[in-house]
């Protein structure tokens, strides 16, 4: 268990997930945090730190607490080794616009580097084939790597804005993968610059922490948080406040961590790994900013740390081998106690229902107006009784302002009514759960329940239907299990539909048969689809959701034409397609007209705001000289008594002034816009990659970034188009 071992009052208001440790000098380990005034501060209780100079302004504060002066907001920060050569660790700080890598012991420079995509997250760390430590930098869809030169030899894309970066031993060969969370729901593990996996998560996932071997924490902005090991999620709880920050620890002495988590309103606990129990918990005042380890003592031994937006700090360690086995036998005699609780709760409440049954059985009640039967009203069911379910395509209804959707239907096999529904299900219905309860004189033996998947991933419907007679007052419940298919929204059209201009065309070493076996688990269908009668296949899908046509064609020879306008569309089905053939490596040609003209006005567009951009800086610098000059002449006019030539040089001033806020205004929309059109132009190469598989696919990025950066529109569409230059 844990045990508070100190608490210290920084008077420092710290910015929620901008806190980190590190050891500036070698040896101490300094506490780091970003404040709301647009400084980092540095608290070392050991020695003072840093000399003079540098690119940031350093001020004493306290004996014990630094502040950088950073003038812009610090959207990240983190601490770590960027070099073998130097001997503590670097810190790296990132704002919407650039990122510093700061010696904070020598108050140096390491690099200075704009990001137009900017930074939300960075990690520190030795990432796949790189040879020495990178510093990754997650922003707008991209992610940069910057080693300790400044030099960037890692760059790629994903699928959103990047809010959480980790680096682990994710799949046990001896070499970190990058793994990426997103504001589009997805954690990404990348190995080099090839993504290994995709899991999809029901909110923006936040915040990720490593843990042992190959399991990792997450947490989500709907107040999620859980653990999985690889591909396979472990647990996970909601709560109705957000996880500010996870961190792992281990508390107990055991050699495995605990997930521990700072929440919204000010509570901190502890979770076991394996099964999400809270194994210790803790308040603060406000809300928890972040969460670190360090030897803060000097006493050999890590301690958690952990910081309030109120600038309160708390370190906690690992209790004595002694006190642990006591508090163990405390703590097993407790659950013993309440597992025994809960059973003698559970045996009660089942004997009052006994009662409840007996009771009704043996009195004639009138219920719902007319006499039932000791059996109706004990929920007695024939013992043959069945719960059948199917899921079919609803083309909806203008008239009822129904749009197409899917529905699960369900009927009982005897005149057995079925009361009500609650269906499970992720990221379709909003809480992960929808309650299904028909109006009393509405009851009936089947219902059909609509269902609106927003994205193409397959979902497991756990359902709950309770099953009964009209007259009952108890009802038996069945559960069971559907799982909905990925590409679920997707109806059969039976006649034919307008050929879609874009397309993917990639040949497979395959039989047409394993195709259709593949197309007819993805898609719902009535019946099972068979090749044509030449050993071909020629299937057309609509869209439930934008009424985009899909066709999905074959020849006797297995080479395969995906045609549809949506390139999202396009690289799900691709990778739809891998995934259940194990493909390593796919080459495809393609062309999405409309896609690439939007990325030529996109490109245009992101010229003429870089133009503007350096128009505004530029004038931005003149009024700077020219204001300094005013304002010596205001000063002088003054100092001489000459009020009408002072009101004149203030009044100019006045106006000029005027003049740069509207021209920060202007550039802060431009920035805005900027950044939207950057973000279009990464989610393109990111939907290019998609579109094939392995090498191939991280080919195409590298060589889409390369024709960007020599701003070669025409080797950009040829790369998107066939893969390479």
């Amino acid at each position: 268990m844990l045990v508070p071992v100190f608490t210290l009052n920084l008077n420092q208001k710290i910015l929620p997930g901008r806190v980190t440790i590190g050891k500036y000098d070698g040896a101490h380990a300094c506490l780091t945090a970003s404040t709301t005034a647009d400084k980092v501060f540095i608290h070392n209780s050991h020695q003072r730190l840093g000399v003079s100079g540098g690119r940031m302004s350093l001020s004493q504060s306290s004996d014990e607490v630094s502040l950088l002066n950073i003038n812009q907001t610090v959207s990240a920060l983190t601490a770590g080794r960027l070099t073998q050569a130097r001997h503590g660790d670097i810190l790296v700080v990132g704002t919407p616009t650039n990122v510093l890598a700061y010696d904070v012991q020598n108050n140096a420079d390491v690099f200075y580097k704009d990001v137009s995509d900017g930074a939300n997250a960075i990690a520190i760390g030795q990432l796949g084939h790189h040879s020495s430590p990178l510093a990754l930098i997650g922003g707008n869809c991209s992610i940069h790597g910057f080693d300790s030169e400044g030099n960037d030899p890692f760059w790629t894309v994903t699928g959103d804005n990047v809010s959480s970066l980790i680096l682990t031993d994710f799949d046990g060969d001896d070499g970190n993968e990058l793994l990426v969370g997103s504001e589009d729901f997805d954690i990404r593990v990348f190995k080099n610059e090839e993504i290994l996996y995709e899991m999809s998560e029901t909110e923006a996932v936040t915040a990720l922490c490593p843990m042992q071997g190959s399991r990792f924490g997450y947490a989500l902005a709907n107040g999620t948080v859980g653990v999985y090991e690889k591909l396979a999620r472990w647990w996970r709880i909601k709560s109705k406040n957000q996880a500010i920050a996870i961190y792992s620890y281990d508390l107990d002495g055991d050699g495995v961590p605990e997930l521990i988590t700072g929440w919204s309103n000010g509570k901190m606990d502890a979770r076991n790994d394996r099964s999400g129990e809270v194994v210790f918990k803790d308040n603060f005042q406000s809300t928890v900013a972040g969460i670190v380890q360090g030897d803060y003592r000097m006493d050999g031994k890590n301690q958690l740390i952990c910081c309030s937006v109120d600038g309160e700090v708390r370190g906690y360690q690992s209790s004595s081998p002694e006190s642990r086995y006591s508090m163990m036998d405390v703590n097993i005699e407790q659950e013993t106690i309440r597992e025994l609780s809960q059973r003698r709760h559970n045996l009660l409440l089942e004997l009052k229902n006994y009662e409840e049954n007996q009771r009704m059985g043996s009195s004639g009640e009138i219920i719902y107006g007319k006499p039932s039967t000791a059996e109706d009203q004990v929920g007695v069911i024939p013992a043959n009784t069945q719960l059948q379910t199917g899921l079919a395509i609803n083309m909806g209804s203008e008239e009822k302002n129904k749009p197409p959707h899917v529905e699960i239907a369900l009927a009982t096999t005897n005149d057995t009514v079925i009361r009500a529904v609650i269906i499970f299900a992720e990221g379709i219905f909003e809480g992960e759960s929808h309650v299904f309860h028909p109006r009393e004189s509405a009851l009936s033996s089947n219902i059909r329940v609509p269902l609106y998947p927003p994205k193409d991933v397959p979902v497991d419907l756990h359902i709950k239907a309770m099953v009964g007679y009209k007259g009952s007052l108890h009802y038996h419940v069945f559960e069971l299990t559907r799982q909905l298919p990925r590409f679920s929204m997707y109806a059969l059209c039976t006649v034919a539909v307008n050929q879609p201009q874009g397309y993917v065309k990639f040949k497979l070493p395959e039989r047409v048969a394993r195709i259709v076996m593949w197309i007819n688990s993805s898609f719902l269908l009535l019946e099972d689809m068979q090749a044509d009668d030449d050993g071909g296949l020629d299937v057309s899908f609509l869209s439930l959701r934008s009424s985009v046509p899909l066709i999905i064609q074959a020849s006797p020879q297995c080479e395969i034409t995906v045609r549809t306008d949506d390139m999202d569309l396009a690289g799900d089905i691709v990778q739809a397609l891998c995934n259940y053939l194990n493909l390593d490596d796919l080459q495809v040609e393609a062309d999405f007209p409309a896609e690439l003209e939007q990325l030529g006005s996109v490109l245009e567009r992101v010229e003429e705001y870089h133009a503007t951009r350096q128009r505004l800086s530029a004038e931005m610098a003149d009024h700077s000289g020219v204001i300094r000059t005013l304002v010596v002449r205001a000063e002088d006019a003054r100092l001489m008594s000459d009020m009408q030539c002072m009101r004149q040089w203030y009044g100019e001033l006045y106006n000029l002034n005027k003049d740069l806020i509207s021209g920060y205004k202007i550039r802060c929309n431009n920035h805005q816009e900027l950044l939207n059109c950057l973000k279009q132009v990464n989610q393109t190469i990111q939907k290019a990659g998609r579109l094939r598989a392995g090498k191939s696919k991280t080919t195409v990025i590298s060589s889409c970034r390369q024709a960007i950066k020599n701003n070669n529109v025409n080797a950009l569409t040829k790369i998107i188009r066939t893969g390479s230059a």
